[in-house]
């Protein structure tokens, strides 16, 4: 089973004990007639089960790296039902229905959290004990293909198991056989063999065993979540990255870039003057942060945000962790990423867009551009408030190290962006700002 049809799995199952809880809930408060409740009560619910899904997806609730890490995942679950329960309560009461159900709900969130441990824990339960694991095999050993097994075994959700290793061409000799012997599901063939001649031919003898081809690139995105910058030439971002096709996806993005930013322009402008005020208050300085940035094309814009640091003595360089530039107040504003509320200006004029890679310094792009192979590929598309790699758990600097790491997760979203990766980085993001993990 792939990634993304397990998480279908864990959606459908989570829909279902939704139910089953209300019902639950009712045999609980009206044990003589429950059903005669349920058609009053399951239309006003029906948008708690929304809030409930969308609570549960920013939690990480259909992380499946999460769901095999028991502790975290029951913070996680009780964290979730707390913040859903809270909703529905605001939902109920803005909604002014025909009912106000808050011992139901406090039943109902009580239930579901019960449901829903168990539910999780018997999937983990049938995918380690009874599902078939993919038994997996390497063709050709490097450094790329050690770290790529070792990644994994760390994530024992993704269903594969490494059962063989061929070093070597000549160690194929017999691979038909070997994938019956095995019963091999996955072939991982490397960069380096994957177009030699005879490889090929033999491969091509085991088309009939329906095993599944990937190259190592292919396969290594769809365990990481990202492009290895190491394993591609000039080649792959012809097959990849055909613009052409991304028209209709380009005008969506920009009406709903265009919408959104006009919405939350309109809501945030009259807290703007007590943001400055207390930025003002606390060090001396502008109210806004103007920077030169690259945008599309490599063309330059003025970046705006709240100000965030103090401005005497400020040297001017690259962020670090603990920076004491950055004022009491500038630290909340980055933790919930509210001094970026200002480029909402930028998005209206179409320099930025919600999603995409952050937009870098013109000198940083110079310097990086020398070090990196293919980084300006990231400028084909517009900067983004947030992207791919913000939302991967990692801070990156714009260091030559982290900046290879960054374009791996930048060329990642250029080969696979379409709505539903952008509402997935959107939501992902929200989750972010209000665990307050920004820096």
């Amino acid at each position: 089973m792939n990634k993304r049809f397990k998480q279908s799995i864990l959606l459908v199952g989570d829909l279902v004990i939704l139910h089953c809880a209300l019902l639950l809930t009712l045999i609980v408060r009206y044990f003589e007639n429950p059903l005669t409740y349920w058609h009053s009560h399951w239309p006003y619910f029906l948008p708690v089960f929304v809030i409930w899904i969308i609570v549960l997806y920013i939690s990480g609730a259909y992380d499946l790296n999460l769901i095999y890490n028991r502790r975290r995942f029951h913070s996680t679950a009780i964290n979730a039902t707390i913040g859903s329960a809270l909703l529905a309560i605001l939902y109920f009461y803005l909604n002014r229905s025909e009912i106000t159900p808050k011992t139901n709900l406090a039943i109902f969130s009580i239930i579901f959290l019960i449901i829903f441990v168990l539910w999780r824990s018997l999937y983990n339960f049938i995918v380690k004990s009874y599902l078939p694991k993919n038994n997996l095999a390497f063709i050709g050993w490097n450094e790329q293909s050690a770290k790529l097994l070792e990644d994994v075994k760390n994530q024992p959700h993704s269903g594969f198991e490494t059962a063989l290793i061929f070093k070597n061409k000549e160690e194929i000799k017999n691979l038909p056989a070997l994938i019956k012997e095995k019963n091999i599901h996955t072939l991982v063939i490397s960069t380096e063999l994957f177009k030699d001649e005879e490889l090929r031919q033999v491969l091509f003898d085991c088309l009939s065993l329906h095993v599944a081809f990937y190259n190592f690139v292919d396969f290594y995105e769809s365990i990481n979540g990202k492009v290895p910058l190491e394993a591609i030439d000039q080649a792959w971002f012809i097959e990849n990255l055909d613009e052409s096709q991304k028209n209709f996806f380009n005008l969506t993005k920009r009406v709903f870039d265009l919408v959104l930013s006009l919405i939350l322009f309109i809501i945030s402008l009259p807290f703007w003057p007590f943001i400055a005020l207390i930025i003002k208050l606390e060090s001396r300085g502008s109210v806004f942060f103007k920077q030169t940035r690259v945008g599309q094309q490599e063309v330059n814009f003025q970046m705006i945000k709240f100000r965030t640091m103090k401005t005497n003595g400020n040297h001017g360089g690259m962020t670090q962790e603990h920076d004491n530039r950055i004022t009491r107040f500038g630290n909340i504003l980055r933790k919930t990423r509210l001094d970026e509320i200002p480029q909402v200006l930028n998005i209206i004029k179409g320099e930025m867009s919600f999603i995409g890679p952050r937009p870098e310094r013109p000198e940083f792009v110079s310097d990086l551009a020398k070090a990196i192979p293919f980084y300006k590929t990231r400028l084909l598309i517009k900067p983004g408030v947030t992207g791919w790699d913000q939302v991967s758990g990692f801070y990156h600097s714009p260091s030559v190290a982290d900046t290879i790491e960054k374009l791996q997760y930048d060329l990642y979203y250029l080969k696979h962006r379409s709505l539903y990766l952008d509402l997935a980085i959107f939501l992902k993001t929200i989750a972010t700002v209000l665990g307050r993990n920004g820096r």
